[in-house]
């Protein structure tokens, strides 16, 4: 059954970035062999998030000791629900895909601090690979930007070239994290703005797949990056645990026995 039920999102994530006519594929990634944090498997006991969206599942390690706030603050919201039933308001192919405001406009956020915005946190170890989370920030790193929303770089593999490698390197970028952003993919003019707190070690199909949607158009012809009604994704819920966490059938159990819960504290 568990077989059947990944071929069947396999085929459903072709048919959405493969079939619509958008010009849009989800990129074959291979993977990336680096000493670099975001490319190390967790280990036994790493806060992660587990995202169950309407597309797919999502895991992403989380790096509380390199961003504290950010890790606290998302972490603090989704334990109380606060992502469950939101969407992906932007959906940018090869660039990003972007949630985490209950208004589902982009123009809102929250925090666990009364809705006080939260500095930001660039540590030197983390790098916006293709696969990081991050936390978003006005341009240039205005601390307003620092609330609940959240993106997923969805940089293509070659999106670094061998010019802007050279570039890094001047800028005093290790050797290591040059090869790792040939390698990956990413988006390094935004090191210094935007806080990366976690990285996906699994479903990054699934996160590729939400750059591919169809996206609207304003009445001027201008992309607006946002999902078409029919193309909408729902982040259905966002689990804090350890790794390895919960398997996908022991979600989905949980789900069912929350739901009967409820269903039965109604009645009574």
């Amino acid at each position: 059954m568990k077989k059947t039920v990944c071929v069947a999102l396999a085929l459903l994530l072709a048919l959405l970035c493969g079939c619509g006519g958008n010009g849009k594929s989800v990129p074959s990634r291979a993977g990336v062999t680096s000493e670099e944090r975001q490319f190390t498997a967790p280990s036994d006991g790493d806060l992660i998030a587990i995202f169950t969206t309407s597309l797919g599942e999502v895991r992403a390690v989380l790096y509380p000791d390199a961003a504290p706030m950010a890790v606290y603050n998302f972490v603090g919201l989704a334990r109380t629900g606060y992502y469950d039933g939101t969407v992906i308001w932007r959906s940018q192919y090869g660039f990003a895909v972007q949630g985490g405001d209950a208004t589902g406009t982009g123009t809102g956020g929250s925090t666990i601090w009364s809705n006080n915005p939260y500095p930001l946190e660039a540590d030197a170890g983390l790098k916006h690979y293709a696969g990081a989370l991050c936390a978003a920030f006005a341009a240039g790193g205005d601390v307003s930007g620092g609330n609940s929303q959240f993106y997923f770089v969805t940089a293509l593999p070659d999106s670094v070239d061998a010019a802007r490698q050279e570039e890094m390197a001047t800028q005093g970028y290790s050797e290591a994290q040059i090869a790792a952003y040939a390698a990956a993919g990413g988006l390094p003019y935004l090191d210094n703005t935007d806080t990366v707190f976690g990285q996906v070690y699994a479903g990054m199909d699934v996160v590729d797949a939400m750059a591919c949607v169809d996206t609207v158009q304003d009445e001027e012809g201008n992309e607006t990056w946002r999902p078409t009604e029919e193309a909408a994704i729902t982040i259905e819920h966002v689990t804090i645990a350890t790794y390895p966490g919960p398997t996908a059938e022991e979600l989905a159990a949980q789900s069912g026995d929350a739901g009967s819960e409820a269903s039965s504290g109604a009645v009574g």
